[in-house]
């Protein structure tokens, strides 16, 4: 006896259907390469199987907040503390406190377990060695030496304006110089200043290819790179680098909120720690009893430079308008 086609195809839809709906459903705002690493790591780990769909930071708070009366994710997967806090306080999230948060410093948790930290990443200098060894120039080792005429030019970093790996480094600059005096750095550094990209990992790309020497960004690209044998040097300036938190909370009203506790108990365990360097994600961990993996630097060998959450939300609009206007001349 033959089946319609189309009967079959309703029976398989129905399926999937009941399938997915035992499947852990993940917002990811981290980058869909590595959110699959580690989320396929997971699933092998606690045989949890995981539906991801990748959302930027600002667009999955959103759709969030859209189906607050009716969630259909479980879990936010990565994206900057902040947002997290900011999902906290419109009550979109939940608590649990994870058994590893003890092992957890308090800048990486929610105290009362309603976010935990992934991930961290601290801003550096990708350097090609080679290419400024050709033009006699030196290796800078700190925010000042940029200013040098000698890389007159030659800088790439992203832009204010749309990538929050630039404005880290302004609120890192702020932080250390207070708020006029980092203005007054920007504005010395720009000349030196090939191009300001609209993406914060755009400037590893570039220097990976040749098209400039210096970059600015938060660190995996060009630690990617040294990995994969380009003559690129990883610097750490010396004044200090502002960093990224990534971090992970269980939705309100979360359906597989048994399998949530999991993930977030595996990500902050040491097996989901050491799942950063065993994919070669190049992020660094949160707990300091894990290694980040061969040429990834531990947390404390880096001049950290904390940003005040509140004052980052509160002023973010006034210090870009800022930045374009005394520093592009907009």
């Amino acid at each position: 006896m033959k089946f319609p086609v189309r009967i079959l195809a309703a029976a398989f839809a129905s399926f999937m259907a009941v399938t997915s709906a035992h499947a852990l459903v993940v917002y990811s705002s981290v980058d869909e390469e590595n959110a699959k690493k580690l989320l396929d790591a997971f699933s092998k780990a606690s045989g949890v199987e995981v539906q991801m769909v990748f959302l930027s930071s600002g667009p999955a708070l959103s759709r969030i907040e859209a189906e607050k009366a009716s969630p259909q994710a479980d879990v936010w997967f990565g994206a900057p503390s902040e947002n997290h806090i900011l999902a906290k306080e419109r009550g979109l999230t939940e608590p649990y406190v994870s058994a590893n948060a003890d092992k957890l410093t308090d800048e990486f948790k929610d105290k009362d377990g309603f976010w935990h930290a992934i991930y961290t990443n601290p801003i550096a200098f990708g350097v090609r060695t080679d290419i400024l060894e050709s033009r006699k120039a030196p290796v800078p080792t700190s925010w000042e030496d940029l200013k040098n005429p000698a890389y007159k030019g030659l800088i790439q970093m992203p832009s204010p304006q749309s990538s929050g790996t630039a404005y880290a480094m302004m609120l890192t600059l702020i932080k250390e110089r207070g708020e006029d005096g980092a203005f007054e750095y920007m504005k010395a550094l720009n000349p030196n200043v090939q191009t300001y990209t609209q993406s914060g990992t755009a400037p590893s790309g570039a220097l990976g290819v040749g098209e400039t020497p210096l970059a600015i960004q938060f660190t995996p690209g060009f630690l990617k790179l040294a990995d994969e044998g380009f003559p690129v040097k990883v610097v750490f300036p010396s004044e200090g680098v502002g960093y990224e938190v990534a971090a992970m909370s269980i939705l309100k009203g979360a359906q597989h909120a048994d399998e949530a506790k999991k993930l977030v108990d595996w990500m902050t365990s040491t097996d989901g720690q050491g799942a950063l360097s065993a994919s070669k994600t190049y992020f660094l961990p949160i707990r300091s009893d894990v290694s980040g993996g061969t040429g990834v630097p531990a947390l404390d060998s880096i001049k950290l430079v904390a940003a005040d959450a509140s004052f980052a939300a509160e002023n973010k609009k006034r210090l870009v308008e800022r930045w374009a206007k005394e520093v592009l001349g907009q």
